[in-house]
Parts: structure tokens; C-alpha cells; sequence
């Protein structure tokens, strides 16, 4: 699942916008604004100016909010404040921490895990939590391929789950495995969903059941989210009551309400709207080490798993040599100073580098080979048989080497990256056609495979294991329409698919990373997409009305977009909550779109950006 960037002074923003492509080739400027300064053309009902209501500014996608479908950001990152797992993400560094169960234990080498859960745990409506929830939630997954789309890789090991008493669960693997088969799945109530009729269809939008911190009460497309406290969770009653999503068609608009004091928090701030809100009056930005990958994701020929072809892509990026002499006419670095000015890490492969002992290292000989090269690509293509044409445009077989690039009409820096990337395309005989439409166009496109590259990226968990999931053969769409199952780029590789066995099995974490390593190498030789960075979290909130935000990981990380319900748990007034000026403005910073009880209101509405775990968002 992608961000969401928003500005403020119209003027002096625009301005900077411009600036901050001022070196890119021709068209680059217009391309960083956009037509993003159109301001919402409404304010939130003023309800909530309270210090017990956190707003927050967004234009966040939402399909649904059924934890066993939704792939997108805003709604998985909801249902960790709607839902606690087995087995928690610590905040410190993400290890496995407390969630329901109290603690477990590996037997038979890894083969079988039981977890005992904590006592007193109890539902929202205050039905017990016992073990049957963990087993319902588990068994729906295994045997309803409907209700396995979005976490079905965490049980594909499982060969049984057991819940011989109210506190015990047992799971019994295919194989040992080294992740904990406990961790990221949001387990549900039984007593709640088992008198749904199509729980695949459910859209679990009102009146939620839930175990978490905050408790989805309402929902209106476009409109408005609302969470609401929920004093009964376990580790404590939140110290805010509500949380205000507030919708604004565009991120100068967000930022610019974050200024007036309509919304108390944004996330995913532009560079350029980060600095300019440097300085402002109660108002604290953070930077912080992101979990997030971007990228290129090619069609390198999208079919079904069980080799059904489907889509309009172009068949020239089944090429690896094509795919490859992209890469090689691709200035990741430039992309990084320039668009992102620097806030950020280069990216290689879709493991971040928030996560060092996993991701593919910027000096690693697959990453050398194919680095930035125009020369190199033009001869790869020379030797691939696509000869430059009368306009420079390489043709094969009589076909022009010409290719659709979705970019995000309402998303300055996708249009940023866009026009310095289309021209390093020609100059290597490449034609980038830019296709700028709406986030809900893109998405629907691209799920059909209509499309040949576009501007994806992920939010990615402490351990890696779900991620190289979701790029192998056994993850591609059950149907024609590109639905069933998830899928990170459409790619398969049965090498990687024999190496991802391995890693998953193998209970030695120093060889496990070094498997890893080899599933990365090949995914990066392959180029089924071209990671140009991981990104800082870029976030500001006012610090003159709330404080007690908490990173994830607790030391430089981020509150947005966690892997955990962190960011907001333990979020509270500050001074007397009411607009006070007495911010903390310390390092625990951010507050996000996705706990607190949440109200969306509508702001000139209309979701702006499908951030999504996959294609697009943001993983999650």
C-alpha cells in the first residue's frame, strides 16, 4: 500500500514546489505542482475542537474495513487500532511482543508453536476473548480462498490450528518455520462474524466488535471515518476519545489546515511543504526512518496462478533485457536529491533499509551491475535487436519500443519523478507516453493489469517473510480480472520460489538472511520493478494541543503508517487540550490516519490518493 503530501501558503509553497524541480529537463517544474493548490472548498464541522478529539488530515484510500480483503494503507492501518493480534510488533525494534497471547513457545524445532493467551481478555461488547476467535479467524483463512487475499501468505504453512482450551492455540506447521506464525494477522470475533452470510463482502464499516485501543463506530465514502476509544482495551484506555480523518481533495490544502488549526495532524508531507513548515507557530514536523519502498512496477506480463494471461501490457517488458536497459537509463540518485531533496535512503530492493540486517545493500554486486548506465542500457538493447528509428524511438519486429507510464494527476511528487524519468527513457531510445489520471482510475487499471508502469510501493513489516510472499508464483491472481490472492508486481520466478521454501524454514537467523539475500539479488536482476528510494516519514502535528506520540522504532522512527497501534495509544491533550500553546515539541512526534477515534469529515471531498499496502500504498 502510498503517501499522502499536503502544503500550506499558496504562494510561497507553489514557489517552492517549482524550485525543488528547477533542475530537472523541461517540464519538470509544472510537473511538482500540479494543480494541488486548489484549497477544499469546505472546513470540518467544528464539533470536535476539543482536547479529547485528534484530527487528522487525509485523503486516504478505502475499499472496505474487512481485515481478511482490504489490502490498502488507510484501512490496515486502522484495523491495528480495531483488532490486536496473537503476538504484537514491538515498538522498540518490531520483535515479537505480548498482543493476545501472554507468551508461546516453538516445539519440534519450529514445526509447532502454542501460545497461551492472556486472562481477562475481553471484547468490546464485552464477550470473553478465548482461543476459539484465534482458531475462527485462522480456519476462515485456510479453507475460503475469498478470505485469504490479504493475509493468506501468514497461514499457507499452517496445516491445523487447535484451541484445546479457552486460553490455548496450537499450530501445527507444514514445516518449521522461523517468522511467528502468531504475528500481523488481526484476529476477529467469532460470536460477530459468524452470523455474516458473505464475509468476504462484509464491509465491517459501522458498530465494529473490536479488541484494540480505538473502535471503528461509522463511515461515509469520501466523507468521514470514525473511531472511538475503547476503554476496555487491554493495555489501557486511551487519554483521547475521538479521532477526526478530515478529507481534502488536495496536500497544499492539508497543510494549509494544519496551519489554522482545522486538523492536528498530516503525514506524508512533500519535502517542500516538510521545510516550509519549519518554524511554524504550535506546530512540531518530525522525520522519521521510513518502512516504505517506492517504485516502478513494470507488467512484465501479468497471468493468473495457473497461467491464465490477462491485461493489455506491453509485451516488450516480458523482456528482461528491456527491463534491465530501464533500469540501467534510470538515475535513482538524482530522483532522491532532486524530487525528494535528500530526505531519504537509495533504494535497491523492496526490503527498506529501516531494516538493515534484510535489505539488499546499495554496494551489493547485483546492484553494481546494473547500476545507473545510459550507455550500457543502449547497448543492451542494441544487442536485444531493438534498432533506433528515424525519431530515435528503438522498434523490434516493427514495434516501437513506446510504453504507458501512470502517474497521479493530484500527486506532485509522481509527476515530479515522472518528467525527469520520461526524458532519461528517450535518451536511451525508450518512448514514455504519461497516462495522468485519479488514484481510483490507476488502481482500477492496474488490478486488470491495464497498464505497463506505474508508481507503486509498500509498507513493510519487521520481518520480511510477508513481503517475499507476495512475489512468489503461488501469490498471483486466482482470476482473469487480476483478483484473488495478493500480489506485490504480477512477477514469478520458480527460483525464487524454491529460495523463499527455504528461507521461511530455516530457523538460523544468520543463514536466513543470507537466503533472503539471494531472493533479493534475483528479484533485482529480474527487474519486475526499479525501488528508486525509501523514503523519511515526513510528518507534522500540533504540538500546542497534543502530545505522548510514539515512534516506531522507539528511537528516530516514525508515528504514522507503524507496523503496531504505537503511534497513537497513549496520545494525549497537551496543557489543558483546548488549544493551549504548551507543546511538547520533542522527538515523540506525529500522530496519523489510523488510530484515535476517528471522524472524517468532509473537506472538499473526494479521496485523493489509493494508498495501498500493494500496488500503490504503502503496504499496508
Amino acid at each position: 500500500m502510498r503517501t499522502r503530501p499536503r502544503t500550506h501558503l499558496i504562494r510561497a509553497l507553489a514557489f517552492a514546489a517549482a524550485a525543488a524541480v528547477m533542475a530537472a529537463p523541461a517540464g519538470a517544474a509544472n510537473a511538482a505542482t500540479g494543480d494541488s493548490l486548489h484549497a477544499a472548498s469546505a472546513t470540518p464541522t467544528s464539533g470536535a475542537k476539543d482536547g479529547k478529539t485528534m484530527r487528522i488530515a487525509t485523503s486516504g484510500f478505502v475499499d472496505s474495513f474487512n481485515p481478511w480483503t482490504s489490502i490498502y494503507l488507510l484501512p490496515t492501518n486502522i484495523f491495528r487500532y480495531m483488532y490486536e493480534n496473537l503476538v504484537q510488533n514491538s515498538d522498540v525494534d518490531g520483535s515479537p511482543t505480548k498482543g493476545l497471547a501472554d507468551h508461546w513457545k516453538a516445539e519440534d524445532g519450529g514445526k509447532k508453536w502454542e501460545f497461551t493467551l492472556q486472562d481477562g481478555l475481553k471484547w468490546s461488547d464485552g464477550e470473553p476473548i478465548t482461543s476459539a476467535d484465534v482458531k475462527y479467524t485462522f480456519d476462515q483463512m485456510m479453507t475460503n480462498p475469498d478470505l485469504a487475499v490479504a493475509n493468506g501468505s501468514f497461514v499457507a504453512n499452517f496445516a491445523d490450528v487447535q484451541a484445546p482450551d479457552e486460553k490455548t492455540v496450537i499450530i501445527d506447521l507444514k514445516a518449521a518455520q522461523a517468522p511467528n506464525p502468531g504475528i500481523e494477522v488481526p484476529i476477529l470475533p467469532k460470536h460477530i462474524w459468524e452470523k455474516v452470510s458473505d464475509p468476504a463482502k462484509y464491509p465491517n464499516d459501522k458498530d465494529v466488535v473490536g479488541s484494540g485501543p480505538f473502535l471503528l463506530e461509522s463511515y461515509k465514502a469520501n466523507q468521514f471515518i470514525t473511531l472511538k476509544a475503547n476503554p476496555t482495551f487491554w493495555r489501557g484506555a486511551p487519554k483521547i476519545d475521538t479521532i477526526q480523518y478530515v478529507y481534502y481533495t488536495n496536500s497544499d490544502a492539508q497543510v494549509q489546515a494544519l496551519r489554522s488549526g482545522d486538523v492536528d495532524f498530516v503525514s506524508g508531507l512533500t519535502p517542500t511543504q516538510y521545510t516550509a513548515l519549519k518554524g511554524a507557530d504550535g506546530i512540531t514536523e518530525h522525520a522519521g526512518i521510513g518502512r516504505r519502498f517506492s517504485s516502478f512496477s513494470f507488467n512484465s506480463g501479468l497471468k493468473t496462478v495457473d497461467g491464465q494471461a490477462f491485461g493489455n501490457g506491453n509485451p516488450a517488458l516480458k523482456d528482461v533485457e528491456v527491463r534491465q536497459a530501464i533500469r540501467l537509463g534510470t538515475d535513482t540518485k538524482t530522483l532522491l536529491d532532486k524530487v525528494l531533496n535528500g530526505l531519504g535512503e537509495p533504494g535497491t530492493s523492496f526490503i527498506p533499509s529501516s531494516y538493515p540486517q534484510w535489505t539488499l545493500p546499495t554496494d551489493d554486486a547485483a546492484v553494481k551491475e546494473l547500476a545507473f548506465d545510459p550507455e550500457k542500457a543502449k547497448q543492451k538493447l542494441d544487442a536485444d535487436g531493438w534498432k533506433p528509428g528515424a525519431d530515435g524511438i528503438r522498434v523490434k519486429d516493427g514495434q516501437r519500443l513506446s510504453l504507458r507510464l501512470f502517474v497521479d494527476s493530484s500527486d506532485p511528487t509522481e509527476q515530479a519523478a515522472a518528467q525527469y524519468f520520461q526524458p532519461w527513457m528517450k535518451d536511451i531510445g525508450v518512448e514514455i507516453k504519461q497516462v495522468a489520471t485519479d488514484s481510483d482510475t490507476i488502481n482500477a487499471a492496474t488490478v486488470k493489469g491495464d497498464y505497463d508502469i506505474y508508481f507503486s510501493g509498500w509498507s513493510v513489516g519487521p520481518d520480511p517473510d510477508y513481503q517475499l510472499s507476495i512475489n512468489t508464483c503461488g501469490s498471483l491472481p486466482t482470476k482473469t480480472d487480476g483478483t484473488g490472492a495478493t500480489s506485490q508486481d504480477g512477477w514469478c520466478n520458480p527460483a525464487y520460489d524454491e529460495l523463499y521454501k527455504q528461507q521461511q524454514t530455516e530457523t538460523d537467523p544468520d543463514k536466513r538472511q543470507a537466503i533472503v539475500q539471494k531472493m533479493l539479488q534475483l528479484n533485482y536482476t529480474d527487474t519486475a520493478q526499479i525501488v528508486y528510494w525509501y523514503a523519511s516519514g515526513l510528518e507534522a502535528y500540533r504540538s500546542d494541543r497534543f502530545t505522548d506520540f510514539r515512534m516506531m522504532p522507539a528511537k528516530g522512527g516514525i508515528i504514522a503508517n507503524q507496523s503496531g497501534y504505537w503511534g497513537f495509544m497513549d496520545v494525549a491533550p497537551a496543557g489543558d487540550g483546548a488549544g493551549s500553546s504548551s507543546g511538547d515539541g520533542g522527538p515523540n512526534v506525529g500522530l496519523l490516519v489510523t488510530g484515535g477515534v476517528i471522524v472524517v469529515i468532509v473537506i472538499g471531498a473526494i479521496v485523493f490518493f489509493a494508498v495501498r499496502r500493494r500496488r500503490s500504498a504503502d503496504v499496508e
